[in-house]
């Protein structure tokens, strides 16, 4: 199942006198071979169906390189038993490991980012714990987790492939090993996390945190997806964001079609750049730097296409420089001038939450979510009483335990 044990999984001179920390390099029964094919995976899931208690996951994306967060490369750990790598291109369909560990809990560091990623090949975590979430709670400053392994287990992980191509097959040795890491100390993270937040009182709220993201619908990309497009804020004028709309929907099928980061395939800037010029020629197109460099320089009349689309846009389609949803509240800069009492409120409501953040020693934006925050100095409930307010933080999708810390104070400061 594994490669060879190296002589040590730690550096030679492995501790660190100043931070009595120990360095590993590899886990320390060795690095797995990665499971390709479904008779491997049944016999290894065999071995870990056997034993019982939490199991660490994690997943290697190629965000920066391939289109989409598809996962490259699937990490579990079960303490005692082993620690499996599986590749989840020839395997595209795990759904049998999630039978496997259906009464598990499954660990996980920043699930927020994985588990889109880990549903796209079939895991689903019946349970969760989740060390990142866990760890903001608790109120450390850093919740890397390489930092939270460092500072509560003693141990400096191995670092740099976090940003890796993991589509790149065979995967290096020292990239395996990497992944390997990042599930070795989990569970024993996760041990020592749960006993702080149980002394902190505070085991229910991450309870409640952690059944919340696995109750949270799956995302969905906004239809305005484009206005995220890095330095649009230099636009002004309407028709250059018909321009930058009209690229942008380009390159995300064009990076679709070729499996591609959209940055690979045209970056923000040059989008942008395209834009603000509004070349009505290919010719000109040529002349804003950028394009008439060598790579792009074989494409340029095909992405002069969508800008002329975009300059021959009628006026009364042009997208509008700011869009907000009916129901959603402005940018707060401009409360102040247009709409002073909404600015009060939401004076008086930050002001409570960053009271009883400190209190608490939590996160101001995990005691409550920003956008309810937002909502309710926006447009506060007709009713200004404790049952009131906790029934608008619930439609903003506050938990029950950030309610009973807030909605009497919050009552009080909009009274």
């Amino acid at each position: 199942m594994s490669q060879a044990v190296p002589d040590h999984a730690v550096a030679p001179d492995a501790t660190d006198a100043a931070h009595d920390t120990v360095r590993l390099l590899e886990p320390r029964d060795g690095i797995p071979t990665v499971i390709e094919r479904p008779a491997d995976l049944h016999a290894a899931l065999d071995r870990f169906a056997a034993a019982r208690g939490p199991v660490a996951f994690d997943a290697e994306r190629a965000s920066g390189y391939r289109y989409g967060q598809r996962a490259y490369l699937i990490q579990l750990r079960r303490p005692d038993v082993g620690t499996l790598l599986i590749d989840p291109v020839t395997l595209p369909d795990l759904g049998v490991v999630t039978e496997t560990f259906a009464e598990d809990e499954w660990v996980i560091h920043a699930a927020i980012q994985d588990l889109s990623c880990l549903a796209g090949v079939g895991l689903t975590p019946p349970r969760l714990f989740d060390t990142e979430l866990a760890g903001r709670l608790l109120g450390y400053p850093r919740v890397a987790l390489g930092t939270l392994v460092e500072a509560l287990l003693g141990y400096t992980l191995e670092k740099g492939h976090a940003s890796a191509d993991w589509s790149t097959r065979p995967l290096p040795r020292e990239w395996l090993a990497y992944a390997a890491l990042d599930v070795e100390l989990l569970v024993e993270l996760r041990d020592h996390l749960e006993d702080e937040l149980e002394e902190a009182g505070k085991l229910a709220w991450a309870r409640e945190e952690f059944a919340a993201l696995l109750a949270a619908p799956p995302r969905t990309e906004r239809p305005d997806a484009w206005r995220r497009t890095s330095g649009i804020h230099k636009v002004r004028d309407a028709r250059a964001l018909a321009i930058i709309r009209a690229m942008w929907l380009t390159r995300e099928e064009l990076a679709r079609t070729r499996d591609l980061a959209p940055g690979r395939v045209l970056s923000d800037d040059l989008i942008v750049a395209a834009a603000l010029a509004a070349p009505a020629t290919v010719d000109e197109l040529r002349r804003v730097p950028g394009f008439g460099n060598r790579k792009i320089a074989a494409s340029v009349q095909a992405w002069h296409r969508p800008i002329a689309e975009g300059l021959a846009l009628p006026d009364r389609d042009l997208p509008r420089r700011r869009q907000h949803a009916a129901d959603e509240p402005p940018p707060t800069k401009r409360w102040g001038s247009k709409q002073p009492e909404a600015a009060a409120r939401l004076t008086a409501v930050r002001g409570v939450v960053t009271t009883l953040a400190e209190q608490h020693n939590l996160p101001q934006e995990n005691l409550l979510p920003p956008a309810a925050v937002r909502q309710l100095a926006w447009q506060p409930p007709s009713r200004t009483d404790h049952d009131a307010v906790a029934a608008a933080l619930r439609a903003e999708g506050a938990r029950e335990w950030q309610i009973d810390l807030t909605a009497a104070d919050i009552a009080h400061a909009l009274t």
